[in-house]
């Protein structure tokens, strides 16, 4: 399985930033997508994640208002559409995924997911 992640890089406080995660797996509708981030010296945060079926997502506290997680069945990627951004939002943003026999269900603790990307950076500039 290979996750690669895309769009991160240097953005000014309020602005926005997409980032895209591509993933090879099938079927792509039995595997839950999310976002974590990371920065130097602690532990990987939930940022959203949705469900195979793409009805059902669910954000970190942190971002609910600002970021969307979205996913597109015909390219087997994961969006993260992020807006209002701040500086405490500065991290490695890293795509994981794991097999679900449900359609409709969600994870939001690392443990939860086999697999993950190499993360792309994101830099929110204050």
């Amino acid at each position: 399985v290979q996750l690669q992640a895309s769009g991160g890089g240097l953005v000014q406080a309020g602005g926005s930033l997409r980032l895209s995660c591509a993933a090879s797996v099938r079927p792509f509708s039995h595997y839950v997508m999310a976002w974590f981030r990371q920065t130097p010296g602690n532990e990987r945060d939930f940022v959203a994640a949705i469900s195979g079926s793409g009805d059902v997502s669910y954000y970190g506290d942190s971002v609910k208002g600002r970021f969307t997680i979205s996913r597109d069945s015909a390219k087997n990627t994961v969006d993260l559409q992020m807006n209002r951004l701040n500086a405490e939002d500065t991290a490695v943003y890293i795509c994981a995924t794991s097999f679900t026999s449900s359609t409709r269900v969600v994870h939001t603790t690392p443990t939860r997911y086999r697999y993950w990307g190499q993360g792309t950076q994101v830099t929110v500039s204050s």
